[in-house]
């Protein structure tokens, strides 16, 4: 039987994405005022974006609970009995663990791997595309874990913010760094390392921003895939999708739309690029 693949919404594939390559999406949610949403169910990008911009209530977000898995994973046992399940960064969210939970809730009989992907958004959405690839094969679940897990060292992420607001209200990065941002006004850039969000320099404009999203990716001279990623700024996105589809002609390219729990800490005006640098073979 193929091996399925679950992921949580916080990795930002897209629907149809999703769909094509038979990859199980597990909600996270985002809270407002007590009242939680499903992320892209419940609420969609649309409605945080403008909320964040105009409603006087900050929201919070919270990771599917260990039952929302362990629900999932008695499912797809009824179609497969191997399943790989890869998660947002264990450093910055509850996620890993929740769905660690679950597993061990789970009332049926199936092979399930966890793997933390160390990192957030489509820089792991692109893992799992690669693993319900190599799934498809009818790799077994051992070769696939195993694929996904030296593929993680590879993977690397840029992300400008249009304002450090967002990810200071929600923890992400110190206070001190969201006065200096605002006082100086400049983009501040977001990178992953060791599985920790952290601070990768700014920007003065979001011109010079976007241009480094651009060195990033091309600075590498062999990439497997790319993302690029936005949250409000769509045209911005699909531009400079453009100029990088324009070097690397034979790469897939994924454009996608951070969604509500993650664009709650990045806020309005956020991109990012996400790339999967090819291996040696």
């Amino acid at each position: 039987m193929t091996v399925k693949v679950v992921v949580d919404s916080t990795s930002d594939i897209p629907a149809q994405l999703a769909k094509e390559w038979d990859i199980t999406v597990v909600p996270a949610y985002v809270v407002f005022g007590g009242k939680s949403y499903r992320d892209r169910l419940d609420i969609s990008e649309d409605e945080v974006y403008a909320r964040l911009d105009h409603d006087s209530v900050f929201p919070t977000t919270s990771v599917p609970s260990p039952q929302d898995f362990a629900d999932v994973y008695n499912k797809l046992a009824d179609e497969t009995d191997e399943i790989i399940s890869i998660h947002l960064t264990s450093r910055e969210s509850g996620v890993y663990n929740s769905a660690l939970l679950g597993k061990e809730l789970v009332n049926k009989k199936c092979h399930i791997e966890v793997i933390d992907s160390q990192s957030v958004a489509m820089s792991y959405g692109i893992l799992a595309i690669a693993a319900a690839k190599e799934a498809k094969t009818g790799a077994s679940l051992e070769k696939v874990a195993e694929m996904v897990r030296q593929s993680i060292p590879r993977m690397h992420l840029l992300l400008v913010l249009d304002t450090l607001k967002y990810v200071v209200r929600g923890g992400r990065v110190g206070k001190g760094y969201g006065l200096l941002g605002s006082v100086l006004r400049v983009k501040p850039f977001l990178t992953i390392r060791d599985g920790k969000l952290m601070l990768a320099g700014v920007a003065r404009t979001r011109a010079k921003a976007i241009n480094r999203l651009y060195d990033f990716v091309e600075g590498f001279p062999r990439v497997s895939e790319i993302a690029v990623s936005y949250t409000t700024t769509g045209e911005e996105a699909e531009a400079l999708a453009g100029r990088i589809k324009s070097v690397f002609h034979d790469v897939p390219l994924y454009l996608t739309r951070v969604g509500p729990v993650l664009g709650t800490h990045a806020g309005p005006g956020a991109m990012g690029v996400a790339v999967r640098e090819a291996g040696n073979k």
